[in-house]
């Protein structure tokens, strides 16, 4: 078959990295023209990630990461005031994003390619891009996001994402920038930190390459805070709006140093001293979103085009696995009426039961 996939970031590579293999011709547009590199941190791998990269041959990633010798709970002071020896490792979100999109042949993957349209005609998928060009194929696949172009073809509604009532404030600070208070209270550690409307944790991670050296690995920092003014808070440093997040270097100076202040006045030591060495803060506001279907003829959405839930549940990368999985499953039986429906229905429940305990987590947090 020929394939389109909408979108680059991981559930669009898991996607590529699968049906490449078995065979069919596949195309990857990322509208990014520098690709997805450095955007991302740490993540626990669950199960449908350990199958998808032992189907594609680099279960080997799965193995390198960091490991979080215990998880604590901090108080205001900084004073420890729970602790939990229970080590999780995590995996680096950059090396597995690198590892995975070094499976795909030469031309697969194209940057700075951006889908504005897509549809289906005459027993054909159809795409258009930003640039005037159009492609067909035999199967067009969402892997586009929150803001995904494919999902409202797929449903033949505009399904809107619903604001949560607050953001998600990120550092990812070189481990050798740390300041001796955050190395010594934070480093090894899954730290947390409970505040009447927000909550702020954090672990080590990988260095961007997959460096596990002490030293050459980086802290992950997370601040979810309740935020009303949320247009003001995703103005970028031009002046121009963005409607779910602004990547680093799109915070204005003004704001960072507002961050940091606050950050001073309402986080535990360690934590603040984090924010005060991240030059280039991102922040990321939280939504849900549920799709009320999956396919359509020869349209199909995964991961967080269909259904994007909070961050608490540690689930994100693990449903854009168990879609691309599934999705495979259906183009192998040849994306027959019968295998793409059954696919369809299969990760709805999965999907609408993900975002739910989103929701149930992230209830204290507005």
């Amino acid at each position: 078959m020929r394939i389109i996939i909408v979108g680059g970031s991981m559930g669009g590579l898991f996607a590529a990295a699968l049906l490449q293999q078995a065979g069919h011709e596949v195309t990857v547009f990322e509208r990014s023209a520098a690709g997805l590199e450095g955007r991302g941190a740490g993540l626990v791998a669950q199960p449908e990630v350990f199958s998808l990269l032992q189907a594609i041959g680099r279960e080997d990633v799965a193995r390198i990461g960091v490991t979080a010798r215990e998880r604590i709970t901090l108080d205001r002071s900084g004073e420890v005031l729970h602790t939990d020896r229970h080590p999780q490792m995590q995996i680096s979100w950059d090396h597995l994003y690198a590892s995975v999109r070094g499976v795909l042949r030469e031309g697969v993957y194209r940057t700075g390619r951006q889908v504005v349209a897509v549809g289906e005609d005459a027993g054909t998928a159809w795409v258009h891009l930003d640039d005037g060009a159009w492609q067909v194929a035999d199967l067009v696949i969402g892997a586009d996001g929150i803001g995904s172009v494919v999902r409202e073809a797929v449903t033949g509604a505009d399904v809107d994402p619903t604001y949560a009532g607050y953001v998600a404030w990120r550092a990812l600070v070189p481990e050798h920038a740390l300041p001796d208070i955050a190395a010594r209270t934070l480093s090894d550690r899954f730290a947390f930190y409970h505040m009447p409307g927000g909550q702020a944790l954090g672990y080590t991670v990988a260095g961007p390459a997959g460096e596990v050296e002490p030293g050459a690995r980086r802290y992950n920092a997370v601040w979810y805070r309740a935020t009303e003014d949320l247009a003001a808070t995703l103005t970028d440093t031009e002046g121009r709006p963005h409607r779910f997040s602004l990547p680093p270097g799109g915070v204005p100076e003004a704001v960072r140093a507002r961050l940091v202040d606050d950050a001073r006045t309402f986080l535990p030591p360690a934590f603040a001293e984090v924010f005060a060495v991240e030059p280039a803060p991102f922040v990321q506001a939280i939504f849900d979103l549920e799709t009320p279907r999956m396919v359509n003829g020869r349209l199909a959405l995964i991961g967080d085009a269909a259904f994007v839930a909070r961050p608490h549940t540690a689930m994100g990368v693990a449903k854009a696995a168990g879609d691309a999985l599934a999705l495979a499953e259906a183009v192998a039986k040849g994306w027959s009426a019968e295998a793409s429906s059954a696919y369809g229905l299969k990760r709805l429940v999965h999907g609408r039961a993900v975002v739910a305990y989103g929701r149930r987590l992230g209830a204290t947090l507005r």
